[in-house]
């Protein structure tokens, strides 16, 4: 990147929280998320010169759209500011990660607020599903006969890498059980309360009941309320909030590289493109090395840890040749050798991933920038991976039609 965008720091929400029980709806769990980023990073509201909001469906589980205003209505300084809403399916909050990153290096603003939220636990788990289901994919065009559409787009990337490679259940499996108890080591988690049995992760129709084709309950990720927020700054603007709080500019990583690909919007179209290649999604692993190259980063072994998109345990089986922990098709040698738990070669979602942290949609890509500070600042906690200096997100809408990977460190 020609100028560095510093990450100040966050804040998120509790994602085991149901919203509408606890009387809270999407413009006071914005509010309440904003409010909390500015306490935890010390920052004042009048700081914040730009915001960006990454949401999926907030006219479909809330009725609301308008996030903008929203975020202008949080604080009587905010009157005025320049808001912008980014969708893009579950990359939602990347995109607005992206737009916030373009605005400071651009020079039009120092500081912006990236704001990511989705309430989606208002309304039944089946309904959820229903309100998710087409309007990321081609709508009216694929998937009908579906009765959870994307458990079955994920089943089909399964049955994609089995086709062409040979897939086990227990090595998704395994993926599931990873992420479910980095989650009990994450405060914030979803599941973190959550309790399994020696069945929870076998193919038992009912401790872990079929969804959709091979995907079962324990490989989905979780219908989720929540908001994660990021601030951003020019290294003026970082400098002079270092300064005001008596540390060295050195404390803040900065975004090091960005990826940012979009396929046609078809899962069918995207699989009969890479027919014959040697990657299930070759622009996926095109967002990567663009991210890697933007960050001088040759492989991904310069890396310390990655937060990837695991909207299903297939997701991230796919992400780990995608990323090139092993050569495509192999991504079950680096579960078999733990290489992607904590303490393991290249640690994938020491959070809990969206599996065991949990998923609110527009939120997610914010969630994932938040943890990778954490982790290179040395502040995650139970889950911290020991000396973590850079990571990566991989953050996807749809089928993996829209695909941003970000590095983060210092």
């Amino acid at each position: 990147m020609t100028a560095r965008v510093y990450v100040l720091g966050g804040y998120q929400t509790d994602f085991a929280e149901n919203w509408a029980r606890n009387g809270l709806d999407i413009a006071s769990g914005m509010r309440a998320t904003i409010m909390s980023g500015l306490v935890e990073t010390k920052l004042e509201p009048t700081d914040v010169e730009v915001a960006h909001i990454g949401n999926f469906a907030a006219e479909l589980f809330c009725n609301q759209g308008h996030l903008g205003g929203l975020f202008a209505a949080a604080d009587p300084a905010f009157a005025g500011i320049p808001a912008s809403r980014h969708e893009g399916a579950c990359a939602s909050g990347s995109l607005a990660m992206l737009a916030a990153s373009a605005d400071i290096q651009a020079g039009r603003y120092e500081l912006a607020a990236v704001l990511g939220v989705e309430q989606m636990r208002n309304v039944p788990g089946e309904r959820a599903a229903q309100l998710i289901g087409g309007p990321a994919m081609w709508s009216g065009h694929e998937y009908q006969d579906a009765r959870y559409p994307w458990p079955r787009v994920f089943s089909d990337v399964a049955d994609e890498y089995d086709r062409r490679y040979g897939l086990k259940h227990e090595h998704l499996a395994r993926i599931a059980e990873i992420n479910f108890a980095n989650g009990r080591r994450n405060r914030n988690a979803q599941t973190r309360r959550w309790t399994f049995n020696e069945r929870s992760f076998q193919q038992d129709d009912q401790e872990n009941p079929v969804i959709e084709g091979r995907i079962r309950k324990h490989d989905c990720g979780q219908i989720t309320d929540g908001a994660a927020i990021v601030f951003l700054a020019s290294e003026r603007r970082a400098r002079e909030h270092a300064k005001r709080l008596g540390i060295g500019l050195e404390v803040f990583p900065w975004i090091k590289g960005w990826g940012h690909r979009t396929g046609p919007i078809t899962y069918a179209a995207k699989i009969r493109a890479s027919q014959g290649q040697p990657y299930v999604f070759p622009h996926v692993r095109e967002a990567i090395l663009d991210a890697f190259r933007r960050a001088g980063i040759a492989s991904v072994d310069q890396l310390d840890g990655i937060e990837t998109h695991d909207c299903f345990t297939s997701t991230q089986y796919m992400a780990i040749d995608h990323f090139g922990i092993t050569p495509p098709g192999a991504s079950w040698r680096a579960i078999e050798e733990g290489e992607i738990e904590i303490g393991g070669r290249i640690p994938m979602n020491a959070s809990g991933g969206l599996i065991g942290a949990g998923h609110p949609v527009g939120a997610t890509g914010v969630r994932m920038a938040l943890d990778c500070f954490k982790q290179v600042t040395g502040t995650a906690g139970d889950y911290q991976v020991e000396g973590a200096e850079t990571f990566a997100t991989l953050n996807i809408g749809g089928s993996a039609t829209t695909t941003v990977s970000f590095i983060i460190g210092r």
